[in-house]
Order: C-alpha cells, then sequence, then structure tokens
C-alpha cells in the first residue's frame, strides 16, 4: 500500500458529527441517503435586507447536552459544533483514556473562519459602545485554534494539538495532518476534523458581495442543485464533524471496531487566483492522481467520489474536468455525488463532515444522491447519482474539497482489510 509499504497504517475507529440535516451521525446518514435537504429560511438574524434569505442552519442543537451553561457563555458556536462531536466520536470509538497514554493522543481540528458570531457581536459592541465594552473573551472566543484547544483540554489529551485554516479545504487538511502525525509515530490516535458557524450578518453580506451564494430565495429546498444547469451559486451551511484516527496495531490490540482505512491523500495549490479554480481543474487533478499514487492503486481501483460540488458554475464544470482528466474512460464508470446539494456548504467543516458521509458510504455500501439535479449541465456530464441513494459496494473512494486561495485536497478511504491494506 503506498509508496512506503513500512509506513505506519490509519485506520477511523469513531465518527461524531453535527449537521443542517442530523446532529448525529446515524440520523445524518439516514436523512443523507434519503435525499432530504436541510436548507430553509434564516432564523439567527433579519434578513430583510440582504439578496440571500437562505441557509442550511443546524435546528434542535443543544450545546448544553455537552457542557455546562456558563462555558456555552464562553465559547462561540463553532466551539460548541467541535465540542459535541468530539464527545460523539470518543464514545463511538469505545476508547477508555483512562487505559491510554493521553501523550499519544492529539488534536488536528480547523475552523476555516472561526468565531465569526462573536467577531459580529463585539465589532457591534466597540462601534456602538466603546473600546471598554468589548469583552476580555473576544479574541480567545474567536480564533480558529481555540476548538482545538477545548477538545485536548476536556479530554486531558496532551498530543500534537493544533488548527488548520484553508479555507474550504480545512478540515481535510486537518484529516491529512492526523494521518501524518500517526504514521511518522509522533502519536497513536488522533481526534481530527472542523467546525464552522458562519451563517451571522457579515458572514452572509461577505458571500453575498462576491456573487457566490444562490439567491433563489423562493425554493431553499431546490437551492443547492451541484451539476445542475440551473445552479446559480453555493447554501451555506454550519456543523461540525470529528474521526478518532488510530494506529491499526494500537487499534486492534484494544479489540476497536474499524470503519475504514485512510489510505493516501494528495495535497496541492493551483497558484492561480484567490477565488476561482485553476483552468480544467489543475489543482484537483493533481490532488486527486497524488491520492492514488499516494495509496497504491490505480485510477480504475477507485469506485466512488464525494464530490465538492458546491453548485457554483465554475467549481462544478472545473471538478468534473478534473475528474475526466485523471480517470479517462473510468470516469463514466464512477459513480459521484454532493452531499452539498442536502447540507449546503460548510465551509472548513466540509471536508470533516463528507469524510464522514464517504466512511458511510463505504461501510453500508450505499451511495448517496445529489439532490435537485433535474436539469444536467451539458458539461457535467457523469453519473452523479441524481436524485436517488444507490446501492453498491464500495471498496476505495476519494473525498474532494478545493478551498478559496487554491488549496486543493483529496482524501483516498478503502474498506479495511487485515491484510497489506489492497484489495
Amino acid at each position: 500500500m503506498g509508496n512506503n509499504q513500512n509506513r505506519r497504517r490509519v485506520v477511523v475507529t469513531g465518527m461524531g458529527a453535527v449537521t443542517p440535516i442530523g446532529l448525529n451521525v446515524n440520523d445524518f446518514w439516514k436523512n443523507l441517503i434519503s435525499g432530504k435537504s436541510g436548507a430553509s429560511y434564516i432564523t439567527s438574524f433579519d434578513t430583510t435586507a440582504f439578496d440571500t434569505k437562505i441557509a442550511a442552519e443546524l435546528k434542535g442543537f443543544d450545546p448544553t447536552l455537552y457542557m455546562d451553561k456558563k462555558s456555552v457563555k464562553r465559547m462561540d458556536p463553532f466551539t460548541h459544533y467541535a465540542l459535541a462531536a468530539a464527545e460523539m466520536a470518543i464514545t463511538d470509538s469505545g476508547m477508555n483514556f483512562e487505559k491510554e497514554d493521553r501523550n499519544r493522543i492529539g488534536v488536528v481540528f480547523g475552523s476555516g473562519i472561526g468565531g465569526m458570531w462573536t467577531y459580529y457581536h463585539q465589532t457591534k459592541e466597540l462601534f456602538e459602545s466603546g473600546p471598554s465594552r468589548v469583552s476580555p473573551l473576544f479574541v480567545p472566543m474567536m480564533i480558529a485554534d481555540i476548538a482545538a484547544g477545548y477538545i485536548a483540554m476536556k479530554f486531558g489529551v496532551k498530543g500534537p494539538n493544533y488548527a488548520t485554516t484553508s479555507a474550504c479545504a480545512t478540515s481535510s487538511h486537518a484529516i491529512a495532518d492526523a494521518v501524518m502525525l500517526i504514521e511518522r509515530g509522533n502519536a497513536d490516535v488522533m481526534l481530527s476534523g472542523g467546525s464552522e458557524a458562519p451563517i451571522c450578518p457579515i458572514g452572509v453580506a461577505g458571500f453575498n458581495s462576491m456573487r457566490a451564494m444562490s439567491t433563489r430565495n423562493d425554493e431553499p429546498e431546490r437551492a443547492s442543485r451541484p451539476f445542475d444547469a440551473e445552479r446559480t451559486g453555493f447554501v451555506m451551511g454550519e456543523g461540525g464533524a470529528v474521526l478518532v484516527l488510530e494506529e491499526l496495531e494500537h487499534a486492534i490490540k484494544r479489540g476497536a471496531k474499524i470503519y475504514a482505512e485512510i489510505a493516501g491523500f494528495g495535497l496541492t495549490a493551483d497558484a492561480y487566483h484567490i477565488t476561482a479554480p485553476a483552468p480544467g481543474g489543475e489543482g484537483a487533478v493533481r490532488s486527486m492522481s497524488l491520492a492514488i499514487q499516494d495509496a497504491g492503486l490505480k485510477p480504475t481501483d477507485i469506485d466512488y467520489i464525494n464530490a465538492h460540488g458546491t453548485s457554483t458554475p465554475f467549481n462544478d464544470k472545473n471538478e468534473t474536468e478534473a475528474i475526466k482528466t485523471v480517470f479517462a474512460d473510468h470516469a463514466y464508470k464512477l459513480h459521484i455525488s454532493s452531499n452539498k446539494s442536502m447540507i449546503g456548504h460548510l465551509l472548513g467543516a466540509a471536508g470533516a463532515v463528507e469524510a464522514v458521509a464517504t466512511i458511510k458510504t463505504i461501510v453500508e455500501g450505499i451511495i448517496p444522491p445529489t439532490i435537485n439535479l433535474e436539469n444536467p449541465d451539458p458539461e457535467c456530464d457523469l453519473n452523479y447519482v441524481p436524485n436517488t441513494a444507490i446501492q453498491k459496494t464500495v471498496n476505495a473512494a476519494i473525498s474532494n474539497t478545493f478551498g478559496f486561495g487554491g488549496h486543493n485536497a483529496s482524501i483516498l478511504f478503502i474498506k479495511y482489510s487485515n491484510n497489506d491494506g489492497n484489495f
């Protein structure tokens, strides 16, 4: 498996998620494969003056299920989501930290934006009431690394601990970094993922000014439509996810259940434009190719791609071109789908939430659909599993995330096998 036959193998042994269509992994997965949209009218602020009035908000999330009320007030919502997902993932893993060397357990957990609600409220306070009214907790509530810090504090884990920030590729980079730390022996277990809480006035206004978001306000549930000819932009989402990544022998020794193996990844830069993808998806071509090479596989071994699939005119076309370049004739045999058609775009949390979906696809043998794909774009002519989930054995799958700034990450998951990782 991969370029280095002797490197330590990394498996996924726990998952947690809070998403617009489910506040735990099971509900998220059930609604994902049934094609449920999480998009609706924004309830967290008055959208009268805004071009976009819709988003995929978390519904019914109660942070006090995971922390006391005092802690809730001292954290931004993105940190609430992080701690909830981490607790679920650790519980799911069955790991007893009392029996573990906590110096060998670390956290790499990212956020593309960090505490945007905190930034909004405190800036408002500054202009309305003066500098003395800005909270002393403003900075520690806002900074993107604080969620990683809080996860370590809550669970007492003292291994490598930091955040990644690379726009929409953030949590895929977090996962890749966590894999590397385990492979080279810096840790045996890593908690990795990302969270985002961007659905606030300044966040929506900023993306509106870029004309990046859909303004299909009359039909929220149909607004996110990746690969469809009538797509007009992305729908903003919020939430987070955590994976428990574990060195294989460590997992076997404690009798852990193993969901899947991370066999490889590819990380590249477009070096082209601050927001637009490189022509032909050139950076995505290299990230997918590197992931396949890293896993020691061939393009024809890949069964499924969890697409970045944002529902923006440029991204969907370029990702399609990139897939054709990498996979040639096999591109038309692949199954491809976009979770964003249902959960919206979770920005820095997208990679982690979609990693959970990709792993569930491998475990369950069900490929989630791309909903709202009613009038396919002629330039997007691959099999995007339109509107209805299908049953299919998936041995190897790639999850793509591409971020503003030209950051590309492709993570390759395979069905776990107790031999050398190949199949």
